[in-house]
């Protein structure tokens, strides 16, 4: 399948959608290799019952919730020990040796992830150095709430296109302890309310992890897997129904759910229209839970065994729980399958990508 079977064929053309989104094409860019890693500490959804036992026999909640409504039944911290750029470096060597590309070669890295250890300089900076990258090799993040790494591989391969630069990993490692540290000590304050407890429901629901993607030129990497295009829509009227900093987030998740499938939905059928992709083979999608997951799978009239899901196991890994499902699906894969990469996020941003397998 080239993807070419709908709509304009120039390349890296951007127009809008019936819909209302954007679409674009790319014309030479091709992903390599996709890895992860999965953090070593298992944080069940129990271990949040546990320590706030009291707050929940006061507020009249039962214990259980994270799994019966969200469906995350665990997820991973780092150890103590080791960091999410440390992490994102690993996994990124990792990405480059499985694409056969040395470190000296690459020419750009994007970092992606939301959290991290400071405001600046740019996590990308430390995971250049720990990956022991050519200071010709240009780095910087992208933050986009959990739409980084879709948006991070448009501008990658948009460069690759381009000619700007010939090899780019795209990578992040989110470390979310801190936060659910944050929010245990405030949802464990005597004063807290039920509302209090809701609105920092999703934050118990994220995780760690990392994974890294290596982006080439197709012309020099024929059997590598052609980035095709994509679809990207805005929602920015409802910037604020999901809000975080450094430890603290809080979230509307009913209006994100009701307002973000509309945005996921109009992108999806930009995309359906541009690039014929109902009958794609694969549909990765942003993982969050099982009332996301079920909501996307209906609305756009998916078939469930197309849509591989890793939240139960990972939680919400935000902009990395898309490559790390990626990744883990891709042995799954054969050549010249149809993937659809789905990403959305706070903002509300929704944006897709097509992956010729």
């Amino acid at each position: 399948m080239n993807g070419n079977s709908h709509g304009s064929s120039t390349p890296n053309a951007q127009r809008a959608g019936r819909a209302g989104s954007t679409l674009y094409r790319q014309s030479n860019a091709a992903l390599l290799s996709i890895a992860s890693l999965e953090a070593p500490v298992v944080v069940p959804s129990s271990y949040f019952d546990e320590v706030l036992a009291p707050t929940l026999e006061r507020l009249r909640l039962r214990p259980g919730l994270l799994e019966k409504v969200a469906g995350v039944s665990e997820r991973r911290w780092w150890s103590s020990d080791s960091g999410a750029p440390e992490a994102a470096a690993e996994c990124g060597l990792k990405a480059l040796s499985e694409a056969g590309v040395q470190p000296g070669d690459v020419g750009l890295i994007i970092n992606t992830t939301v959290t991290r250890p400071h405001l600046e300089p740019a996590v990308a900076t430390a995971v250049h150095h720990a990956m022991d990258l050519p200071s010709s090799a240009l780095n910087f993040d992208i933050t986009n709430a959990c739409l980084g790494w879709v948006n991070a591989l448009q501008v990658a391969a948009t460069m690759i296109d381009a000619g700007a630069v010939r090899y780019a990993v795209v990578l992040g490692a989110e470390d979310v302890r801190p936060m659910h540290q944050g929010t245990i000590e405030r949802l464990s304050r005597p004063e807290v309310t039920r509302r209090d407890f809701l609105d920092q429901f999703a934050t118990m629901t994220l995780g760690c992890g990392a994974a890294a993607a290596v982006l080439g030129r197709l012309d020099e990497h024929p059997e590598a897997h052609r980035v095709v295009g994509g679809s990207a829509k805005a929602g920015t009227a409802h910037h604020e129904l999901c809000i975080g900093d450094l430890n603290h987030m809080r979230t509307d998740a009913k209006l994100m759910l009701t307002e973000g499938i509309e945005i996921v939905a109009d992108a999806f059928a930009d995309g359906d229209a541009e690039f014929g992709w109902a009958d794609a083979d694969r549909f990765v999608i942003h993982q969050i839970s099982k009332v996301h997951t079920d909501t996307v799978v209906k609305r756009l009239g998916m078939d469930p065994d197309k849509v591989p899901v890793t939240f139960p196991r990972w939680g919400n890994v935000g902009p990395i729980s898309l490559p790390m499902t990626l990744a883990v699906t891709a042995p799954e894969l054969a050549r010249g399958q149809k993937v659809i990469a789905m990403g959305v996020g706070s903002g509300l941003n929704s944006a897709m990508i097509e992956i010729a397998w």
